[in-house]
């Protein structure tokens, strides 16, 4: 190894400047061996440079070159990979990292503490040395052959040490003082060294005179000491002169302390007692209010609203630690205690009693209300009693059962005076829906039983047996004729038809208005309700929560409520919220069946009154959204609204099966389909009822449903028309249907508008040209003849001279329709048409003269041919066009 080192030295750092002081024999691990040489070099310009160089042999020779250099500043991780066991591999970690394999575990450490060293010499670098032995850090090297190597190496780096500037300065001086120091150097190294023999015996004779002047300072240190012990003698009597004062001292301080100390603690315990007389002290005038106050007088209830207010800050206040323990303390909390129950209890059957006695005084008003659709005024009552609230506010704070069994009992009371308040209210609302009779008496609600049902509801509409809109079963429709229709109007009626007379708009606006009260009536009172609950039994009821179902409202009774809201714990905003609309739900549980009944009643009544309960029902539920989505009246409402939007659809579902179950009458004339009058009446009811509605959209999808089932059924009609033909049947009725849309104006009916329009022409037009048919029946065929000809290529000039087309025959032909015949046929085709069509309608005239028009065409298509097939004859019909204008005419006025 020493060998290629030399040479290593010679041949490649030498002529770089370099010195080499540590090699290493390696190979990469994990590879294919193949040996190199890992160096440690210096160089020997200033500033030194530390690298690391790899040589490896080069494969063409035995020489070796340097392949790669690593500054040794670059060098972070030095890794060892084992520091107690002997492992030839390492990693060092330049710019990456590079895993070698030693030849030896020797070189391997030899070389990582040359590296060490040089870091600690010119670097002073921060190398992380990992699994390294600590003794290979040292300044110290291992003995042996290594540490010769390693020492030499180390030798020969400090062989030159640069002189600093004084040195430099000196031997400057020295040598311009002796002329011979360039020149003759051994003559210089003579003075030398004569000077410094001059200069040793001078430093030995100063050494020598030295020792006099320490004997004297020895004699001087000795006379200090004895100084210094008569002194300390001198301080030890003083000290204890003062230890007797020290103590007396101590005594002093510790009384000053202890006199001190009893005046802070007499300060704190007057504090504490100042505290708790200041917050625990109730004035007699607060006692007497709470054990005898007046709790019927106003002056009296706030006499004693102050009182409990102190009480409850007088057990409300912050005791300190150990305030507790005091006897008078807990005699005074006692004290106090006794006084709320006292007092809760008589606030409790105070109040109790005011509600018994406002059911008794409610009661007592009830009979001047029964004649009068109003429900009684409740105002008084809750003025009275909200001002307890405050009261109601201390009891809910300080004894919940207390006020969990005064909720229970309002809830109780005021249930049972509402339900027979409402109960009679309803009973009103339908004496007054059901009219009275020609004596004054007034009827009673509808029962039940279908019969009781359908015999007052005939004594409602008297004699006639009208019952508009009925959604009881129908019985099949015959369509009788126009003049028969007319006289049986009121057996129609009997069997469903949807009459618009002014006894049924009479008695629609009457249960309008019925009904907008009774809801009016109803809004205002549990408002007024829902708030004094808020304000008396203090729940809050304007913050935002969540919405519940349906479910979370029905009727509950007390113990639910106290399961649920009425617990020990603080009420949150979300559950004083459901508290208010289950006591509300509780309180007003009859509101809801009594409006069912009542949508029941005046469904029974007229059909056509669930128009007008959709409409005011859906205004006050958007109302009461409004103000509080989540209260009961909005609940309550959304439910009843639920049911009328049920009978709404019913409705219309009735009136699209009174269309499939119609039939016509096979020996009259058809005309206006009964169906049909019912929906332009249905449609102007409605379009009045929901002018301005917030439920636009529910009318809407029942006139598509109704219209579509209208086209379905005329067409039905028309095709099992046996009397009238069925090209009448839909010409009138389109034409209806259409004049209805046109005159109301539906916005979602303009596609169905132009739908009616246009089948009513393509029917006029198919019955035009059906009825007019070929009143001209000779000259026709002639003249189809002729376009025979033409079609098979003979020329229209030729037509003339066939035989059987010839002027002779064609003048044959046009003397047998004089004007007189041609009068005569149109006089009996208005006669017919005239039985065709119905007079409700008034389309005669119409038909009359589309069929003039018609006649006219086929009059110029004959001159037409005329002109082009016999040109120059002279030939022309036996009447003219103006004939045929006041033939129309003096039928029509005839007629």
């Amino acid at each position: 190894m020493t060998a290629i080192k030399h040479a290593l030295q010679r041949d490649i750092f030498t002529p770089n400047d370099e010195r080499l002081l540590s090699i290493v024999n390696v190979c990469k691990a994990g590879k294919k061996k193949r040996n190199c040489f890992l160096c440690a070099t210096v160089t020997t310009e200033r500033p030194v440079q530390v690298n690391v160089v790899k040589v490896k042999k080069s494969d063409k020779g035995d020489f070796y070159k340097r392949q790669t250099a690593w500054a040794l500043r670059d060098l972070a991780v030095v890794d060892a990979k084992d520091a107690v066991k002997e492992n030839p591999e390492f990693d060092l970690h330049f710019d990456k990292v590079y895993k070698w394999v030693a030849s030896s575990t020797v070189e391997k450490n030899t070389f990582i503490s040359c590296i060490w060293k040089l870091n600690q010499r010119y670097l002073r670098k921060k190398i992380d040395f990992i699994n390294v032995s600590s003794q290979l850090l040292e300044e110290s090297v291992p003995s042996g052959e290594n540490q010769s190597v390693a020492g030499g190496d180390e030798e020969a780096v400090d062989e030159y040490q640069e002189l600093n500037a004084r040195e430099e300065q000196d031997i400057e001086i020295m040598m311009e003082g002796c002329e011979c120091a360039i020149s003759n150097a051994e003559a210089f190294a003579e003075k030398l060294s004569r000077e410094l023999q001059v200069l040793d015996g001078a430093n030995i004779q100063s050494i020598m005179a030295s020792e006099k002047q320490v004997n004297i300072l020895m004699k001087l240190l000795d006379e200090a000491l004895k100084e210094v012990d008569q002194i300390e003698i001198k301080l030890s009597s003083y000290e204890e002169m003062l230890q007797s004062v020290k103590e007396q001292m101590d005594q002093i301080s510790e009384s000053n302390h202890l006199i001190h100390l009893s005046y802070t603690n007499n300060v704190k315990l007057l504090s504490e007692i100042e505290y708790l007389v200041n917050h625990m002290d109730l004035a007699k005038g607060h006692i007497k209010a709470l054990q005898e106050g007046d709790l019927t007088s106003s002056r009296g209830i706030e006499a004693c609203t102050n009182a409990a207010d102190a009480l409850l800050q007088c057990m409300n206040v912050a005791l300190r630690p150990g305030h507790d323990m005091l006897h008078a303390v807990k005699q005074q909390q006692q004290r106090f205690s006794d006084l709320r129950e006292q007092f809760a209890r008589r606030l409790t059957s105070h109040l109790n009693s005011v509600f018994v006695q406002q059911g008794h005084d409610q009661s007592s008003t009830l009979a001047q209300h029964s004649v009068e659709l109003t429900l009684p005024n409740h105002h008084p009552f809750h003025r009275d009693l909200l001002r307890y609230a405050k009261l109601m506010e201390w009891l809910k704070n300080t004894d919940y059962g207390k006020y969990e069994g005064l909720t229970k009992n309002y809830m109780d009371y005021l249930s049972r005076l509402y339900e027979r308040e409402i109960k009679d209210f309803f009973e009103v609302a339908k004496i007054k829906m059901t009219g009275t009779t020609k004596e004054g008496k007034k009827f009673a609600t509808l029962p039940r039983k279908e019969s009781a049902v359908k015999q007052e509801t005939e004594s409602l509409h008297g004699s006639s047996g009208k019952l508009t809109g009925s959604t009881s079963s129908l019985n099949k429709l015959s369509v009788q004729s126009s003049g028969n229709r007319r006289s049986q109007s009121s057996s129609l009626l009997d069997m469903g038809n949807m009459s618009a007379s002014d006894l049924d708009v009479a008695d629609r606006t009457k249960f309008d208005k019925i009904f907008e009260q009774v809801l009016s009536e109803l809004e205002p009172l549990c408002l007024a309700e829902q708030d004094f609950i808020s304000k008396f039994f203090k729940l809050q009821q304007h913050q935002n929560v969540s919405g519940t179902t349906t479910n979370e409202t029905e009727e509950m009774d007390g113990g639910n409520l106290s399961r649920s809201y009425m617990s020990g714990v603080p009420q949150t905003v979300s559950s004083e919220k459901d508290m208010i609309r289950q006591m509300m739900t509780k309180i007003f549980r009859c509101i809801e069946p009594e409006l069912n009944n009542l949508i029941a009643l005046g469904d029974k009544i007229d059909s056509f009154n669930s128009l007008y309960m959709l409409v005011k029902m859906s205004h006050h539920v958007w109302t009461a959204q409004n103000v509080d989505p989540a209260s009961f009246l909005s609940t309550t409402l959304g439910n009843v609204l639920v049911t009328v939007k049920r009978n709404f659809d019913k409705c219309i579902s009735n009136q699209m099966k009174q269309m499939d179950e119609v039939k016509i009458s096979k020996k009259s004339k058809v005309g206006i389909l009964p169906f049909v009058a019912e929906f332009e009446e249905f449609a102007a009811l409605a379009e009045s009822i929901f002018k301005n509605a917030e439920r636009r959209g529910d009318l809407d999808k029942a006139y598509i449903k109704l219209i579509r089932a209208v086209f379905i059924s005329v067409e039905k009609v028309a095709n099992e028309s046996q009397k009238t033909p069925r090209d009448v049947v839909m010409m009138e009725n389109f034409h209806h249907i259409f004049a209805t849309l046109s005159r109301l104006k539906i916005s979602c009916l303009e596609a169905e508008k132009k739908e009616a329009k246009l089948k009513y022409t393509e029917h006029l037009q198919s019955y035009v040209v059906y009825s007019l048919g070929q009143p001209l029946e000779k000259l026709n065929h002639f003249f189809e003849g002729v376009e025979a000809r033409v079609a098979q290529g003979i020329r229209e000039e030729e037509v003339s001279y066939q035989l059987a087309f010839n002027k002779q025959e064609l003048r044959k032909v046009i003397k047998e329709y004089p004007g007189k015949e041609v009068k005569k046929g149109l006089d009996n085709l208005y006669k017919k048409v005239d039985k065709h069509l119905c007079e409700e309608e008034n389309l005669l005239q119409v038909v009359w003269h589309s069929m003039q028009d018609e006649f006219i065409r086929q009059y110029k298509h004959f001159e037409g041919l005329i002109a082009r097939c016999y040109p120059g004859s002279g030939i022309t019909m036996e009447f003219t066009i103006q004939d045929i204008l006041d033939y129309c005419s003096s039928i029509a006025q005839s007629h």
